[in-house]
């Protein structure tokens, strides 16, 4: 599996790089760095969002995860890229809903209200929840795609 990870400045510290060791060493995840994390230290948190988001939506990485200082502002980034479902997630609950309800290919993550091992727990459900096969949410992945191609004409 392939992902991008990005956070700003203000958000870049230790835990951001333990991230990248877990996902690469535990999950066995080539892991492409995005923003602050790659060195950039003018990285705003639109900056590393666009970055991951442009990533995912060319299908270069299979999934992308953020941090900011509360996930919202990398989440609305994030979003405007045509073919992101960027969700925040400040819980393993979320996290699963995000990914079998809504079909999230983005992961948007507080660094100031997580702390690591939470932090690694909301990775862990989220990659481990595949998207709902039941008929109803295969409907909502659809009219989700609708409305992304819609709008995205229209740019």
């Amino acid at each position: 599996m392939k992902i991008s990870i990005g956070c700003d400045v203000s958000a870049y510290s230790q835990v951001c790089d333990n991230l990248v060791i877990y996902l690469e060493n535990e999950k066995h995840c080539k892991v492409v760095k995005c923003g602050a994390m790659a060195g950039n230290v003018k990285a705003d948190y639109i900056d590393a969002a666009i970055e991951v988001a442009e990533m995912v939506a060319s299908n270069e990485v299979d999934y992308g995860i953020l941090l900011c200082n509360t996930g919202t502002g990398v989440s609305i980034i994030a979003n405007k890229v045509p073919g992101v479902r960027a969700a925040v997630c400040v819980d393993s609950f979320a996290a699963k809903i995000s990914k079998l309800a809504n079909n999230a290919n983005v992961l948007a993550l507080s660094i100031r209200y997580c702390g690591e091992k939470l932090l690694i727990e909301i990775i862990d459900t989220w990659l481990e929840t595949q998207p709902s096969n039941e008929e109803r949410r295969i409907v909502f992945h659809k009219k989700t795609e609708e409305v992304d191609t819609k709008y995205r004409t229209k740019l």
